[in-house]
Parts: structure tokens; C-alpha cells; sequence
């Protein structure tokens, strides 16, 4: 196989996959031989391919694809060192500055959260959840800031496939009850834990938006109840949203960049 061939395999196994990542929802075969404009043959064995190295997978229904397991590894481990190498870690550090208390930056990963960063406060009582951490999303302000957002054919997905597991005594284990809380957080987009997942801990989260306007990371605070009750944990919103936006900076598309890669998505609807 001559360079020039290897190069177009490439080009074109990366760009379904880019596709697959950005579509709102999974797409099927024929929209992706309609996204990239390959014979349907042609389509089906670079997906086939995908599947196979894992970077690809099926929908539960088998009709549709979404990104797979090493895709997701790779895009958690690649934030994880974005973050602890680029400005958003002084962005994080200078937000614990300001407020005092420990701050945290969570990413999904399939049904949990996962702590990409993390600086504590000076404070000697901690509440410590290491870097690399995962976390359940019905209970934590992150995790429930990621399902208000989601379509709502993902939470019923989400729901389905495990039961919400009760942590203390406010974890909200019933899916209707949950759903009248996510739809408070979805007007105010923050979310709030309180006491729900570790006893004696109030937590509060706002979303990071990539350069397609959806959340792609939180922003956190949280704390012992007792020094941050909720309602001054909500209080440090504004300060959250501002690290927030500053840190989407350093994530969005430069201009060109979007330009040139839109029409890649226009038939399935993606922004780019």
C-alpha cells in the first residue's frame, strides 16, 4: 500500500470518526456514507475496522454507532494532560484563590464521572477525591449538570442500563424524582449536591461548552456542609462560570479551523 493510500485510509477512518463523536445522536450506516460521501461498501469496512481496534462500537439496538472504548480512553487521558500542562490549571488555581475552597474539573466517561483536575483549598479539613477519581452521575452536582443537559433519549438509556444506588440518605434513587431535579438544573444550569453523595458534602457545578455550544467538562466547588452549606456554595456560581468561560477559551476551534471542517457535518446535521 503506497504512502499516498495509507494517508487517505487514514484521513478518512479519523474523519468517521469525528463524525460519529459529533453527531447529537448516533448515527446509522447509510448517514455516515451520506456524511462522507464513500460508497456504502467502502463506509462499512472502515467502520468494521473501527470496531474491531475499538475505537468504534455499536448502539445497544445494533443499528447505529457511537464512539468505543479506546476512543474514550484516549480523549480522557488526552483532557487529563491538557489540563494539568495548558493555562486551564492556573485558570482552576486562581479560582480556588478567589473563593477558598477546593475546585474540581469532571469530563463523562460512559456511565461515571471522572476528575480530570483538581486544586484543594488551604483548609486542613479536605474532603478528597484523588485525580482519576469516578463518580456516579445521579448524585453529584457534575453528574447531574451532565444528564440535565443530555437529550433526553440518553438519560432514559442511562436509566435503563442501572439502578440509581442509593449513597446516603438524600441520594435521590427514584428516576421521576430525579427528573424534577434535572429540569430545575437545566433553567439554572447548576448543579447542586447536597449531601447526596458523601455524607457531610455540598457541591456545586457549572458547564464547560465546547465550540459547538454543548457542555463538555464542569467546573466545581465543594466542600464540608458544615464551612459550605449549599446555599453559599450556589453563591460561588458566578465566580465558577467565569473560570468556566475562560477555560472554554483555551478549548474552542480557532475560526479557520471551523470553517474548513463544517461541511464534513452538514448532513448530519453537526455543527461544526
Amino acid at each position: 500500500m503506497s504512502t499516498q493510500t495509507t494517508t487517505s485510509v487514514s484521513e478518512r477512518a479519523l474523519l468517521l470518526l469525528e463524525i460519529i463523536a459529533k453527531a447529537d445522536e448516533p448515527p446509522t450506516l447509510n448517514e455516515l456514507v451520506a456524511a462522507i460521501e464513500l460508497p456504502k461498501a467502502t463506509t462499512h469496512r472502515f467502520i468494521v475496522l473501527l470496531e474491531q481496534l475499538g475505537f468504534a462500537q455499536r448502539t445497544m439496538d445494533g443499528k447505529r454507532y457511537e464512539i468505543g472504548y479506546r476512543l474514550t480512553s484516549l480523549a480522557i487521558d488526552a483532557m487529563r494532560h491538557s489540563f494539568q500542562l495548558a493555562p486551564r490549571r492556573m485558570i482552576l488555581s486562581a479560582l480556588v484563590e478567589e473563593i477558598g475552597e477546593t475546585c474540581n474539573v469532571t469530563m463523562l466517561d460512559g456511565q461515571q464521572l471522572i476528575y480530570l483536575d483538581r486544586v484543594e483549598s488551604d483548609w486542613p479539613l479536605q474532603i478528597r477525591l484523588k485525580i482519576g477519581s469516578r463518580v456516579p452521575l445521579h448524585c453529584t452536582a457534575s453528574g447531574k449538570l451532565f444528564l440535565s443537559l443530555a437529550p433526553p433519549s440518553l438519560r432514559r438509556t442511562l436509566f435503563s442500563l442501572s439502578t440509581l444506588e442509593r449513597h446516603t440518605a438524600r441520594t435521590m434513587t427514584s428516576p421521576e424524582e430525579l427528573e424534577i431535579a434535572l429540569e430545575q438544573i437545566r433553567k439554572t444550569r447548576i448543579g447542586t449536591d447536597n449531601e447526596e453523595f458523601i455524607d457531610g458534602m455540598t457541591a456545586v457545578a457549572v458547564p464547560v461548552m465546547d465550540s459547538n455550544g454543548k457542555i463538555c467538562a464542569t467546573v466545581a466547588v465543594h466542600g464540608p456542609s458544615g464551612r459550605l452549606p449549599l446555599a453559599r456554595a450556589i453563591a460561588l456560581a458566578p465566580a465558577l462560570k467565569r473560570a468556566a468561560h475562560a477555560i472554554e477559551q483555551t478549548i474552542h476551534f480557532p475560526e479557520n479551523l471551523r470553517d474548513k471542517k463544517s461541511a464534513h457535518f452538514k448532513t448530519l446535521g453537526v455543527t461544526a
